[in-house]
């Protein structure tokens, strides 16, 4: 059973099948729930991560009532390098090997820069970036040697548009970009490809639980299309780069949004 129809959900096509995906940061209802989710209905056998152990099983309990099968879990907390190669080594073990990678965990927040601490600073990038650069580092150490995988990261608009009071996160999401690019250009030649996606303005709960009320509705009214983005919409573009239908793709970083419009 997967959920109801809606922006972004449309039946699974086994896009995935055969196939296991790890995704980071994957407990809540943002887009790596929405990517777990969307990789299970396209018939991948999936591994789900977050630094909290209740939330994580939480997750996979959701999961398991939407798909019918109870995701592997592990918990992870990917600014710890040791935590990095337990996870990406259960993945691989309890999946059966690893085939697709999804760096999705990351945090925020809303600082201006000459009010900004080095440890907001340093919080921000250890887990944004240096986090998906670990992952990525423990994931193509599997992948090279068997000359085959793929790695999506999640990036964002905000590595392209300044968005004043998150210097930190628009650093550490373009350094996602550069890390894709030149990851990609490194691994090809083993026929592993690397990617990522670059949403915009993106709907769930808990982001719409930090905002101000009716501040969602507003900048969603900002959008090309008059709405903020669906959680399930960005991952199907995840699932899009993760399968054979963008297999000659590498190193790009995809909008999910109109920001090159």
């Amino acid at each position: 059973m997967s959920q109801d129809n809606g922006p972004g959900n449309a039946p699974g096509r086994g896009l995935l099948a055969g196939r296991s995906v790890l995704v980071t940061g994957a407990a809540g209802t943002g887009i790596g729930f929405a990517t777990a989710l969307r990789c299970a209905e396209e018939g991948a056998r999936v591994a789900i991560s977050a630094r909290s152990a209740e939330k994580v099983e939480l997750a996979a309990d959701q999961l398991e009532k939407l798909v019918g099968v109870r995701p592997v879990t592990t918990v992870c907390d990917i600014t710890v390098e040791s935590e990095v190669q337990a996870m990406i080594a259960a993945a691989d073990e309890r999946l059966d090997g690893l085939d697709v990678l999804v760096n999705n965990a990351a945090v925020g927040g809303m600082a201006p820069v000459a009010e900004m601490t080095d440890e907001q600073w340093d919080a921000v990038l250890d887990t944004t970036l240096k986090g998906t650069f670990r992952c990525t580092r423990a994931a193509l150490r599997l992948m090279l040697p068997r000359k085959s995988g793929v790695i999506v990261n999640n990036a964002s608009v905000v590595g392209w548009k300044a968005s004043p009071g998150m210097a930190h996160y628009a650093a550490a999401k373009a350094g996602v970009m550069a890390l894709t690019r030149a990851s990609a250009l490194e691994a090809a030649g083993a026929g592993i490809r690397i990617n990522a996606v670059a949403p915009t303005l993106v709907a769930h709960d808990e982001l719409a639980a930090k905002m101000p009320p009716g501040v969602m509705d507003q900048l969603g009214a900002q959008q090309p299309l008059g709405r903020a983005g669906e959680p399930s919409e960005i991952a199907n573009v995840i699932v899009f780069l993760a399968s054979d239908y963008a297999s000659y793709l590498t190193g790009e970083v995809i909008s999910v949004s109109a920001q090159h419009a």
